[in-house]
């Protein structure tokens, strides 16, 4: 049951506060009837509350959800704040969330696209 979110197909990070009271229910319910996403495909659904020091992740297993809850000591996540939105992140962005940096990293070298020169 370790999850490797590198072998994820899809990241969602759900933007603005959600309840984190929520379970596993209440927060695939969001993902369903909100945004019209179909909560047991190969995807890492993410969700932050009020204050930006704790998130939850939510992952459907083929026999049933992993629901991932995580309070920072020290520090706030940099969460998008834009309500009904959700951004579809990459892996690299991610990781960039989790260690507490911007996942707008106006710098980063972005992928090429293929046949334009």
């Amino acid at each position: 049951m370790m999850l490797d979110y590198t072998k994820v197909s899809k990241i969602y990070l759900v933007c603005g506060k959600t309840d984190l009271r929520k379970g596993i229910d209440g927060l695939a319910a969001i993902i369903q009837h909100q945004y019209q996403f179909d909560p047991y495909e190969n995807a890492l659904f993410l969700f932050c509350g009020g204050r930006l020091d704790r998130f939850k992740m939510l992952y459907y297993e083929n026999d049933g959800y992993l629901l991932l809850y995580k309070r920072l000591d020290q520090g706030k996540f940099h969460w998008p704040r834009t309500k009904e939105e959700i951004r579809q992140l990459s892996h690299q962005q991610l990781r960039w969330l989790l260690e507490g940096i911007s996942i707008d990293q106006p710098k980063a070298i972005r992928s090429g696209k293929k046949g334009i020169f």
